[in-house]
Order: structure tokens, then sequence, then C-alpha cells
């Protein structure tokens, strides 16, 4: 048995078997028992080896959600981490100490959950409880820091690791994110009910979505430290990781807030990269741009977009991100990484159902618009339209996404006629 367990292709094969027994349910308390003592070694990457496998065999990725809990819990402890020291200051380093600051506040929310027990069967002290319930809302709002630390992962971590063909677990990733996102959601809306809340509603509370919270967040950063940095380490360039660093300031910091710099050492064969230039672009510096209507030369082209008063994105034919506009004011962030991403990968698990139907009925030339708006994302009236981009054969060229915040359209009323500078 030994001999089957060390061949790779073989254990791979007696993983993703032992999962799929896990998914459909078979004895699970059995099978854990079995993946514990057969694989006590198991190589982080075999396990998003089979992890993608699985995907890319047809099991939705909704359905490897389910037991993605299930099989870290089996394997965690078994998995063999890589203790690869990074230099002060590399993203990965900065993740790692972020993730230290949230196992905090985690540990600070157990000793609350801890006072909650006396809840159990006491009679009222709305006192106690108001206490409680401020004490709850601050750690929770100090917790959903995390999200700046997800969609660094999410918009600078995953599309290095897509472009080397590891899809699955960023994907698996993702949704675990977006779970985590709801969990802390719902109990901030739980909270605000502050002096309304009873004794016993708070104690339900905390076994229906306080404890789920910070298990869900507290076994992601198993998932991080053990999988997914290891992951990157070994597939990300120096050139990647210096991009990743000098784009992180677009998504802020996770309660920890960075103060050495990081100086990076060029690979062998590349040129050190100036502070705050991507080491993966390359600007053009030929002559003028000619187009049916007119011309614009490069620099003018790029103020243009820098400051028409929309976002503009633009997917090709073969469902990849081809350009963004980068003006100072953007709603939805976005980064040089998904250059090159497909715009499936660059959406959470949750809405990518909506992205291909939008794309089949453009490519079919069912329909060749889609309009959406946001009524409150962070104060602001959102209205977004995606639209058929198409030759003059009528072939379909891509999809171009508009974005543009409308709150102060909605305020306009009656007529402007006269020249009245808005002031800033």
């Amino acid at each position: 048995m030994s001999e089957y367990i060390n061949n790779s292709s073989q254990r791979k094969e007696l993983l993703k078997h032992m999962l799929l027994e896990l998914h459909k349910g078979e004895a699970p308390e059995q099978v854990q028992e079995r993946v514990k003592s057969l694989l006590k070694q198991i190589p982080y990457n075999e396990v998003v080896e089979v992890e993608q496998q699985l995907i890319a065999e047809g099991l939705p990725e909704e359905e490897i959600l389910k037991f993605c809990d299930l099989h870290s819990a089996v394997l965690e402890g078994s998995l063999t981490g890589h203790d690869a020291v990074v230099p002060e200051g590399h993203p990965v380093d900065t993740f790692k100490k972020e993730n230290r600051e949230i196992a905090k506040v985690i540990e600070k929310i157990r000793t609350l959950l801890v006072r909650m027990e006396i809840l159990k069967g006491m009679p009222e002290d709305k006192d106690f409880i108001n206490a409680l319930v401020i004490d709850l809302k601050r750690e929770f709002n100090m917790l959903s820091d995390v999200d700046k630390h997800y969609k660094r992962k999410e918009y600078l971590l995953f599309p290095f690791l897509e472009k080397a063909g590891i899809t699955g677990p960023p994907k698996v990733m993702w949704g675990k994110h977006d779970e985590i996102r709801e969990l802390l959601s719902a109990v901030h809306e739980a909270l605000v009910l502050g002096g309304e809340i009873s004794g016993n509603d708070l104690y339900a509370l905390g076994d229906l979505l306080i404890r789920p919270a910070i298990e869900q967040t507290e076994s992601m950063i198993m998932k991080e430290e053990e999988i997914l940095f290891p992951m990157c380490l070994e597939t990300l360039k120096q050139k990647n990781w210096i991009q990743i660093y000098n784009e992180t300031g677009i998504y802020g910091y996770c309660i920890f807030d960075p103060k050495a710099e990081w100086k990076p050492e060029p690979e062998e064969g590349e040129e050190r990269e100036e502070s705050g230039v991507s080491a993966s672009v390359e600007y053009s510096t030929g002559g003028p741009v000619r187009l049916s209507s007119g011309s614009f030369d490069l620099k003018e082209l790029e103020a243009l977009f820098v400051t028409l008063p929309v976002d503009i994105t633009y997917v090709d034919a073969n469902d990849k991100v081809k350009f963004f506009s980068h003006s100072p004011n953007r709603v939805f962030e976005r980064n040089r990484s998904i250059i090159g991403r497909d715009v499936r990968l660059c959406h959470p698990p949750g809405s990518v159902h909506i992205v291909e139907q939008i794309l089949t009925d453009f490519k079919s030339g069912k329909e060749n618009q889609a309009k959406f708006w946001l009524s409150n994302f962070m104060g602001r009236f959102v209205y977004i339209e995606y639209t058929a981009l198409r030759g003059k054969e009528g072939e379909y060229l891509g999809v171009i996404e508009i974005t543009q915040d409308i709150s102060e359209f909605r305020k306009l009323e009656g007529d402007q006629r006269l020249l009245s500078y808005s002031k800033k």
C-alpha cells in the first residue's frame, strides 16, 4: 500500500475518488478516517491539482464549494505547507501579517462568545446586552476589512495563476470569499437591531451566524498559508510580484498597515523596474492613431480616456479583457493584471452565469445591449451598460462596458442655459 500511496498520479486518483465519495455522502466518517490514515503527507500542489481536475471533468464549482470546507478540515494538519522566507514588504509578507491581525480579531470575538454564554436562560439585562452588541459591532467592523484582503487576491494574485493554467483553486477560493462576505454582512444586519435584540436572540445569533463567520474566516487563513501562498511563490515570476506590489494600493490593506518598503531584486535576465512602473506593460510610442473621422496622437488619446466622465472596459471577441480606462474616480477598480484575462474569471462565481448569458446573447445577435443600475453602491447611484461591438458587416467584435456614477444627474431639474462653472 505504501508503494501505491507514494506514486503521485495514483495518489491523486485515490484522493479524487475519496473526495467524490465525500461529495456523494457515502460514509463520510469512514472516508475521512481513510484519508487521514492513508494520506498524512499530502503535498499542497496535489490537492489543488485534484480540485482542478474535478472542475475540468464537469463537476460544478458550486458542488465543489459544498465539500470544500469538509475536505479542508480533513486535510488540515496533513498538508505539508512551505515555509518559504519572503522579504519584508513583499506582497506575501503583507498578506501573512494581515492574517495575524485577522486572527487576533477572531480571538477577541471568541472571547465575546464566551461572555455570551451567560445569556442562556438569564433574566434580560439590557445594559449587559447593549455592551455586548457594541463590542461585537466594533470587532465585526474590524473583521469586515478582510474584503480588501480578498479583493487583492481576486484581482492581483488570481489573474497570474490563471495565466499559468491554474484556474480551479482561484474559482473555489473566490466562491468561499463570497460566502464569508455574506456571513459578515448578515452579522452586521443582525447587530443593527442594537438595543432591540433580546438576550435569547443574541445567544442564538452566536450559533447561527457569528461562529460560522469566524470559523470560515479562520479556515481561509489556513487555505492561504498552506495552499495559495506556496503555490503563488512557486508559480509567479518576480516581475509579476512587482506588478502586484505596485498595484496593491488600489485596494488598500486589511487591518495591518505595512511600514517597510519592498525593494525587489530583478530575476536573472530582467532589468530593475522603477518604483510604480509595472514590469509587464509596454507603451507604444508610434505615430498618430488614424480613424475614419479623424486622428489622435497617443498622448491625446491617453488623456481622452482618462478624462471621459465614464469608465470603459473592452472585452474582445475571444472574451478576453483587452482595455480599460483608468480615470481617477473609477466606480469599479481595475488594474493591469486583468489584461488578457477571461472576463468570466473577473467576476464572482455567483454572477458568472449572468456574464455567460450576456456573451451568448450578444454573439448570437439575439441582443445588443444589457443595462443594470445600483441605487446605493457605496453611496453612489451607478449605471452600467454593456453593448455588443460589431464591425461593418455585423460581425461580433466584443463587448464594451460603460459605467457611470449618475448621482448628480438624478438631482437635476429645469434647464441650465447660462455659463456656470461647478464649484470644486
